[in-house]
């Protein structure tokens, strides 16, 4: 990895969200689902291109049917080619397909031995893809992603035992550092710590961060993206999303936003919450395409048109600088997405949200 180059691109980026909003890429499993891989395909057999691990997996001892993160070994093509359907649907910044790339989360696979070899080349492919879709006019991102893990530090996993956890943060630390390390060396510009429904995680991840951070010297710029469970306001652990931005903004991220549980429209209110409290720091939002729905392609409700007009609300209204989508979104409503909010400006840090025109 160039980190002279990594270094230059994270500087570039909040001088971009200063002047335009910037657009996120859309939900990776969605697209994932759409290849309609089976178990064999999971474990790679099959496929003779680039990065072919040939029988690596084929006796493995668990099914593996499920694991996106593994297709980055196994199927690299497949993620090349939805990150490429994003970038040339005009998205400025690609997640890696990292979510569930923690040894946390892949021991449900009995696969914790690969979280850094998963991390490394995920990373890789959206380096590759960035650098092939990039233009001096129009530079693209890695955003390293880092997910929230399917244990909690801070709920109890058992009713009848509220002191009880699965998880201790000094497990999460380690995890996340091993991930943030594999992240930096893979090349990523951004990291992007998402879908916090737990800040204790959150922290745990935020402090993994900080520490490869000071062991490296180089610092790269940060998203915090929390996901607001229902219409309570709260994340899961019990926060509202001012408690929650007053819980992280020590860390100085360069955006703090919303992304996932709820669809567009039951998010703003928490949109323009946050808005008004995070004044000096840039806000993101990638919603789903509304609820679930499996009567349709994607599993979610919003066609590209409806998801586009309402973030296309947001903009107007001087809430967002970075948006995109979350599940159930497709390059189809990040293409509609760039067209609705690419007139209008992003908005200015240091001052309260302004009226809709």
């Amino acid at each position: 990895m160039d980190s002279t180059a990594t270094y230059t691109r994270a500087q570039a980026l909040p001088a971009i969200l200063e002047q335009r909003i910037a657009i996120l890429d859309g939900a990776m499993g969605t697209m994932i689902q759409r290849f309609k891989l089976g178990e064999a395909q999971y474990r790679g057999e099959g496929y003779a291109g680039p990065g072919a691990v040939g029988d690596r997996f084929k006796d493995f001892p668990k099914d593996v049917k499920g694991n996106n993160e593994l297709l980055s070994l196994t199927r690299p093509d497949v993620i090349a080619s939805i990150h490429e359907g994003y970038l040339a649907a005009g998205a400025d910044l690609i997640e890696t397909n990292t979510f569930g790339a923690t040894t946390i989360a892949q021991a449900d696979y009995d696969m914790a031995h690969l979280a850094r070899e998963m991390n490394l080349a995920s990373a890789r492919l959206a380096r590759a893809a960035c650098d092939k879709f990039s233009t001096p006019d129009k530079p693209r991102f890695v955003a390293g992603a880092l997910g929230p893990t399917p244990k909690t530090a801070s709920i109890s996993p058992d009713v009848n035992d509220a002191g009880a956890r699965n998880v201790t943060f000094d497990e999460l630390r380690a995890a996340y550092r091993e991930q943030v390390e594999a992240l930096i060396e893979g090349g990523a510009d951004v990291l992007l710590v998402e879908t916090i429904f737990d800040t204790l995680n959150a922290k745990a991840a935020l402090f993994a961060i900080d520490e490869v951070f000071e062991a490296t010297g180089e610092r790269l710029p940060l998203i915090i993206s929390g996901t607001v469970t229902d219409a309570s306001g709260r994340i899961l652990s019990g926060q509202t999303v001012s408690a929650f931005w007053a819980s992280v903004r020590h860390l100085k991220p360069m955006a703090v936003g919303l992304n996932c549980a709820l669809g567009a429209a039951l998010m703003r209110p928490y949109i323009q919450e946050l808005a008004k409290v995070a004044g000096d720091t840039f806000i993101s939002c990638y919603p789903n395409a509304g609820l679930p729905n499996p009567m349709s392609e994607t599993g979610f409700d919003e066609t590209p048109e409806v998801t586009s007009r309402l973030l296309h609300e947001f903009a107007a209204e001087g809430l967002v600088n970075i948006v995109g989508g979350c599940c159930g979104t497709t390059p189809d409503h990040i293409a509609a997405i760039e067209r609705s909010v690419s007139p209008l400006a992003p908005r200015h840090r240091g001052a309260f949200y302004r009226e809709a025109a």
